[in-house]
């Protein structure tokens, strides 16, 4: 176990460290209470991102199960840095530069200075940043039961019909943006083509992925019939994602959209953004930790609807996105307990089957 977490738990120690200072020494009323404060917001906010991130971990997982260990140790290293600066600090201040015309200094000093202004600026454009991260989980929870050739099924009525579906040509897509058109038209007239066209390009970015891991990651794999066998996650043959730069690709557009909604909720906890990041950054080097432990542990293969709890998870996670970027308010509480609640299912299904196979046997 600490083989895989131990860096994590260094990690956390050293953060909740520079949290304590943070608290301690910043802010008017600066001492012992402020620093317990802090301490307690960055605890909260870890355990916050794990709740809302174990699916992601676990997507991860049958993503990265088929890398060599180059491309587990790129993941872990350079996506790690990605993970934890550039999506949870860098990208929330490239989003209010770019929106508010402002330069990047000027937004780095607005958020240390003036964080509820900052807040009420990033805040001010979550219905764009649903609508791209909502799209693109949307898209990675169909496609993976819009599978025609998926045989294993957790919910057979619900799931038969959805790998049916799957000889539609772009049902996930047209799926997608059925949705998309909906959430749009449940958005004040100023700001409709913008979210429209955020959603959008979480479509064109996720397809966009699949094209580049197509062409980088390698021929699949073939039977002696020349046929194509084993599928990942999302339904493309095995080999074709699981390698090279467009399956990194992929993970870190995939983490970026689970970043989206926690970084959203967290200012609904607190405006600090450097209490923010750190709590975060705790949660997202335990999500790396994860993956990589369902890997070596062969957690995927033991509990054999884990990644179907995980998908409805996202499922799950996207809709909420959509609805909020509708202007839905629903509490991240309810946002982290129902993917949790699917894992948890999962788990206890598989191990339900796996006694009802050992019956049979």
């Amino acid at each position: 176990m600490m083989k895989h977490f131990g860096f994590s738990i260094f990690f956390t120690i050293v953060c909740l460290a520079i949290s304590a200072y943070w608290g301690y020494s910043h802010g008017p009323e600066a001492g012992i209470k402020t620093m317990l404060t802090a301490l307690t917001i960055t605890t909260i906010l870890a355990v916050m991102e794990v709740s809302l991130s174990f699916d992601n971990a676990v997507v991860n997982a049958s993503v990265l199960r088929g890398w060599d260990h180059f491309w587990k140790m790129i993941f872990l290293t350079v996506g790690i840095v990605i993970a934890v600066f550039g999506m949870r600090l860098v990208f929330p201040i490239v989003i209010v530069a770019v929106t508010a015309d402002m330069g990047m200094l000027d937004v780095v000093k607005m958020a240390l200075n003036n964080p509820i202004e900052y807040s009420a600026k990033l805040m001010a454009h979550h219905a764009e940043i649903a609508a791209f991260g909502g799209s693109f989980l949307l898209l990675v929870f169909l496609n993976f039961f819009l599978d025609a050739e998926k045989d294993t099924h957790w919910f057979r009525w619900l799931e038969r019909r959805l790998s049916n579906l799957a000889n539609v040509p772009a049902m996930s897509v047209f799926l997608a943006l059925v949705a998309l058109l909906i959430m749009a038209s449940n958005v004040p007239d100023a700001s409709r083509l913008v979210v429209t066209m955020a959603g959008i390009w979480g479509i064109v970015v996720y397809i966009g992925v699949q094209v580049l891991s197509h062409l980088l990651g390698g021929e699949p794999e073939v039977d002696e019939q020349g046929n194509a066998v084993g599928h990942d996650a999302n339904g493309a043959p095995t080999g074709v994602i699981k390698a090279g730069i467009g399956g990194f690709i992929y993970l870190e557009v995939l983490d970026a959209s689970f970043s989206f909604d926690g970084v959203i909720g967290a200012f609904a906890i607190t405006s600090d953004v450097v209490i923010i990041m750190l709590g975060l950054a705790i949660g997202a080097m335990f999500v790396r930790s994860m993956t990589i432990y369902l890997v070596e542990q062969g957690t995927l293969d033991a509990y054999i609807f884990l990644e179907h709890g995980a998908h409805y998870a996202i499922g799950a996670l996207a809709f909420i996105m959509i609805a909020s970027g509708a202007g839905l308010h629903i509490p991240e509480v309810v946002t982290g307990l129902i993917g949790v609640a699917f894992i948890v299912w999962a788990v206890i299904a598989s191990i339900q089957y796996s006694k009802r196979q050992e019956h049979l046997d």
